[in-house]
C-alpha cells in the first residue's frame, strides 16, 4: 500500500470516491473542506493498494508533529468504499502508521465518522484502532432522534408549542442568513462568550456550494424572524448545526 498527499489535481477523484463511499458526507467534498484551507496545513491522504486501486481517503491536517483527522471538521477518519473489510483495514492501519512515522509525526488524533452517517456499516477503523493500541482521549455525546420513534415532548415544550400556535407564529425555510446570523451571534455571545464557527460570508459561500445540504428553517412573528436553525442534511441524517432564538422568540415559544 502507498499513501499520496492530496493536491488540487486530485479533486475529481477525491470527490467521486466520497460520493461512492460507505461513510462519506458532503463535509468531505473538497469544496467544503477547502473553504478554510488558509487556516490549516492540509495533509489529506489518498490510500492506494498494491494494484493501484484507491481504497480509502483520510481528511487530515498537520499541526507541528501531530496529524489530525481533521482539525476543521466535526468528524473525520478513513473514508472507505464497499471493498473495505476488516483484514484490509488492519493492513491499511499498519501502512498508515509507517507512513506517519516516516513523515515525522509523533501523534495521530483520529476522529471517526459517527455511525449515524454511514450508508453502510463502516466501523472497521474502530477495530483497527483497538488492535494498534490507540488510546481513547475524548468522547462526545450526540442526541439522535429517529423520526419513526419520536420522543415525547416535555411539558415545557408542549406549552411552548401551544403558545406559538396561539400567537399565530409562522415557520418555514428561509434564505435570510444575515438576519439569522444576528440572532445567532447574540445568542452565543450571551450564553458562552463565543462566536459561530462560520462567519456569515463563509456560511453563505458554503450554502451556495451545497444548497441541498445546508438549509435554514426559521420562525416568524408578525413577519419578523425570531428564531431559526441551520440544518446540515446528509443522506442518512439531518444534523442541527446552529440554533438560535431572539428574546422575543424565547418568550413566544419559537
Amino acid at each position: 500500500m502507498r499513501f499520496e498527499r492530496y493536491v488540487d489535481s486530485h479533486k475529481s477523484i477525491w470527490n467521486d470516491f466520497v460520493r461512492r463511499s460507505k461513510n462519506g458526507t458532503f463535509l468531505f467534498y473538497r469544496d467544503y473542506m477547502d473553504y478554510h484551507r488558509d487556516r490549516f496545513d492540509d495533509h489529506s491522504l489518498l490510500a492506494w493498494d498494491q494494484r493501484d486501486r484507491l481504497i480509502a481517503l483520510l481528511p487530515a491536517n498537520r499541526q507541528g508533529d501531530t496529524l489530525i483527522s481533521h482539525g476543521g471538521l466535526t468528524y473525520g477518519g478513513f473514508i472507505t468504499g464497499d471493498a473495505m473489510k476488516t483484514a484490509l483495514m488492519l493492513h491499511l492501519f499498519e501502512a498508515f502508521l509507517r507512513y506517519a512515522a516516516e513523515q515525522g509525526f509523533k501523534t495521530i488524533l483520529y476522529k471517526a465518522v459517527p455511525h449515524v452517517y454511514h450508508r453502510l456499516p463502516a466501523e472497521e477503523d474502530a477495530y483497527a484502532l483497538f488492535r494498534v493500541g490507540a488510546v481513547l482521549y475524548r468522547r462526545d455525546a450526540a442526541t439522535v432522534v429517529v423520526p419513526a420513534r419520536p420522543l415525547r415532548l416535555r411539558s415545557g415544550h408542549r406549552w411552548g408549542v401551544k403558545k406559538a400556535s396561539r400567537l399565530g407564529m409562522a415557520w418555514g425555510e428561509s434564505n435570510d442568513y444575515a438576519c439569522f446570523w444576528q440572532i445567532l451571534i447574540a445568542n452565543l455571545w450571551a450564553a458562552h462568550r463565543v462566536k459561530p464557527v462560520h462567519t456569515l460570508a463563509e456560511i453563505l459561500h458554503l450554502q451556495a456550494a451545497f444548497p441541498h445540504n445546508i438549509r435554514l428553517f426559521a420562525a416568524f412573528l408578525d413577519g419578523e424572524m425570531i428564531a431559526g436553525t441551520v440544518i446540515y442534511e446528509t443522506e442518512m441524517a439531518a444534523h442541527v448545526q446552529y440554533i438560535g432564538s431572539s428574546p422575543e422568540g424565547r418568550a413566544a415559544g419559537a
